[in-house]
């Protein structure tokens, strides 16, 4: 199976770039999605409602969800590849294909850009709301640019760099893994009165999952500023200085990579369901905050992830060379 898994990287990536995702097309985030859903009803039912009953029922989700979804296309790849090798290669092709967020994620951020330039600042805040989860009824245009920017600079890590890295290791099935443990995180990894414990397992293995990727991408960003015209220099030192500002060990690799390439500054506090939430800045504000900068987050994510595919082809192809 894995001979075929990087050409079927290669393809998927371009796919991505050249098709994004039509709305159309159901997509297998939504099935780990729906079982997500579906499983933490009925594991709350059986577990006792206590912390250690929300941690225990956490665990079997998480068992469950990960045998799921690195489980099942590893049975279909291997039976394609046995015995329908060309099939099974489409089929690896299309799932990253589908997997990936690179085009999508450029898409999105841009309706954002679209409304702030051309629409009213609702019409932004509407538009940033669906890519964030915080609140932005009350977000001001500096507010909002900021919010989408950091929205790519952050997926840039999750939606793209750390699925190609995980494909270029052991091919979709580790990919949808990776995607099945995010998926987690995105639905249970919240610090309130409801997921504080039960989704304490889910996080935590997120963490795990993106701790090697996160970095990764964050050096890609500082060599795409190389190939976009910004701030190198800035970059490594942002990057370097404020990447440990968040509270997840991973979120401001990335966020402090952009911050730097663009000169600005990001992050700060951000109300969550009408609370607020005091949070470090990444960067320095050399300059303010402008809309045109969600534009460069995507010049910037569309060249660590073109370096990214690009490495993890080279070296990945390089080992597997050398084993077999």
């Amino acid at each position: 199976m894995l001979k075929y898994s990087l050409p079927a990287l290669a393809v998927g990536f371009v796919l991505d770039l050249l098709i994004g995702d039509p709305r159309w097309l159901y997509h297998p985030i939504c099935v780990i999605g729906n079982l997500i859903a579906v499983l933490e009803k009925a594991i709350r039912k059986i577990f006792p409602k206590n912390h250690g009953g929300e941690l225990a029922g956490g665990f079997l989700i998480v068992v469950l969800i990960c045998l799921f979804s690195g489980g099942v296309p590893l049975l279909v790849l291997h039976y394609l590849y046995r015995y329908l090798p060309w099939a099974g290669f489409i089929l690896e092709a299309f799932w990253c294909y589908q997997l990936l967020a690179t085009r999508s994620l450029k898409d999105e951020s841009m309706k954002v850009y679209d409304r702030l330039v051309n629409g009213t600042l609702d019409e932004a805040r509407y538009a940033v709301s669906m890519i964030v989860g915080r609140d932005t009824k009350e977000l001001t245009e500096t507010g909002v640019t900021k919010a989408a920017v950091e929205t790519v600079a952050e997926n840039a890590s999750d939606g793209v760099i750390a699925p190609m890295f995980y494909m270029a290791i052991g091919g979709v099935p580790l990919m949808f893994l990776y995607k099945g443990i995010n998926t987690m995180d995105s639905m249970l990894g919240y610090k309130n009165d409801k997921y504080l414990y039960f989704g304490r397992v889910a996080a935590k293995l997120d963490d795990v999952a993106n701790y090697i990727p996160a970095r990764i991408s964050g050096w890609l960003m500082v060599a795409g500023t190389v190939f976009t015209g910004m701030d190198t220099r800035n970059a490594a030192k942002i990057y370097l200085r404020d990447r440990r500002n968040h509270a997840s060990p991973n979120s401001a690799q990335t966020e402090a990579a952009m911050a730097g390439a663009l000169d600005v500054q990001l992050a700060g506090n951000a109300y969550y369901f009408g609370k607020l939430y005091e949070k470090p800045t990444i960067g320095d504000s050399i300059r303010p905050v402008e809309p045109e900068d969600i534009r460069r987050a995507n010049r910037l994510m569309y060249a660590a992830s073109i370096l990214g595919v690009i490495v993890f082809l080279l070296i990945s192809g390089g080992i597997r060379m050398l084993i077999l």
